[in-house]
């Protein structure tokens, strides 16, 4: 997710108009190259043709970037490499060194994709370290707390997430059956039907499509998970997408396992550098209420935590609003690096991303999450009978009842192509 996701660098927070920040260090981009990507089914066909589809020739499957989305294509061969450098050959460097050299010169141009690091060559790196029980091996880059630069917006956003976690200090003495099923109740609404399955599959990945009455109701359940608005998390995450585990990824695991959880979004000059060009989320922008929620988020947070105060006074506010939320924050979060971490890949999708059973159940089954980030675009994560997936079980149920059409899923023909054998 992304954020993903899981996944947004402002939670709940405006950006100060006319004020573009960027890290200290210089960037340029070494090669433009298309990761590969694999054909779908639409309710079990494939899907048409779309504008911006390469053309088919012999070779290797790629993935086309088309300004706001994603475009999938089965059959065409990658495109020639930017730099003088071998796309090939640049595949067996390091995280690390293809970090270093991105940065180097020049602005990041987040709509051109870059190799995928090796992971070996990543092992071999002198300061790299390999978290515990797996097989990452991270170089820290950037100094999380100590040591570094901070600006408004990093001490802004670590004032809100600190707020919310220290309110979890009267969450013993508020305690009653009855807040707790309001947290409960708001876990699910907030985090299953305004995360998963409004901001993440519906939005960021137009999986499938619900009337739009219903789909603006399902992205204000996620702006009140306080993730930041929907055009700002469905940007960020789609940028995930592209550059999952290089250097542009804004939240990779490369980068430590702190980095992928939170660090992100708590270093804002560096995260807005991958992050604040929002032109690949134009289909967001042409729509008012989006463009309406990003002026206003800061006062639905507001509204929101106010009404809990209005009618349920200090424990309702605990329970609904700062437990409920650092519950949906941390399961969001930990699909970012936990998923990357920790888990089984049953495809090969050249990135770290892991299936993990226990978030697929504390995530409404976003912790299928190789499988999502084998087949981005399907509406169903947990692909095998086992896996279990509510957020997949609401579409469907929808699609029955005729209010989800459009539905995508990955042919059985592309997840052999993409299985380990």
């Amino acid at each position: 997710m992304s954020g993903g996701g899981k996944l947004v660098a402002r939670p709940g927070l405006a950006r100060p108009a006319g004020v573009s920040h960027r890290p200290s260090l210089p960037r340029r981009v070494v090669v433009h190259a298309a990761s590969s990507r694999r054909g779908s089914s639409s309710s079990g066909g494939r899907l048409p043709p779309r504008r911006g589809r390469t053309s088919e020739k012999p070779g290797r499957s790629t993935r086309a970037i088309v300004e706001e989305t994603v475009m999938y294509v089965e059959g065409g061969e990658a495109p020639a490499p930017e730099s003088e450098a071998n796309t090939e050959a640049n595949t067996s460097t390091s995280y690390s060194k293809l970090y270093d050299r991105l940065m180097s010169s020049g602005p990041l141009r987040m709509h051109r994709q870059v190799p995928k690091p090796s992971k070996e060559a990543q092992m071999k790196e002198e300061n790299a370290y390999k978290l515990w029980l797996s097989d990452v091996a991270v170089t820290v880059k950037r100094k999380y707390f100590f040591g570094r630069k901070f600006m408004v917006r990093d001490l802004a956003v670590f004032a809100l997430v600190s707020s919310m976690h220290l309110g979890l200090l009267w969450a013993p003495a508020t305690f009653s059956w009855g807040n707790l099923g309001l947290c409960m109740l708001l876990y699910f609404v907030t985090g299953c039907i305004g995360i998963t399955f409004g901001y993440h599959r519906m939005i960021a990945h137009k999986s499938f499509v619900v009337p739009k009455w219903l789909e603006y109701a399902a992205a204000y359940c996620g702006a009140l998970s306080i993730q930041g608005d929907p055009m700002e998390w469905a940007s960020t995450h789609r940028y995930h997408h592209l550059h999952t585990d290089t250097p542009k990824d804004p939240h990779s695991t490369y980068e430590g396992a702190w980095w992928s959880h939170a660090g992100w979004f708590l270093d804002n000059e560096m995260t807005l550098s991958r992050t604040e060009d929002h032109t690949n989320a134009k289909d967001m922008m042409a729509q008012p209420f989006y463009r309406f929620m990003q002026k206003t988020y800061s006062w639905h947070i507001l509204l929101s935590m106010g009404l809990l105060y209005a009618f349920g006074g200090l424990p309702a506010l605990i329970w609904g609003g700062c437990v409920r939320t650092c519950i949906v924050w941390h399961i969001t979060w930990s699909i970012n690096s936990f998923c990357h971490i920790y888990g089984r890949q049953e495809y090969d999708t050249r990135d770290l991303s892991k299936n993990n059973w226990l978030f697929g159940l504390l995530a409404w089954g976003e912790g299928w999450h190789n499988n999502h980030h084998a087949f981005e675009y399907s509406a169903r994560h947990g692909l095998k009978w086992w896996q279990f997936d509510l957020t997949w079980i609401i579409i469907r149920s929808l699609q029955f009842v005729g209010l989800a059409k459009k539905v995508k899923l990955p042919t059985e023909a592309a997840k052999a192509k993409l299985a380990f054998e």
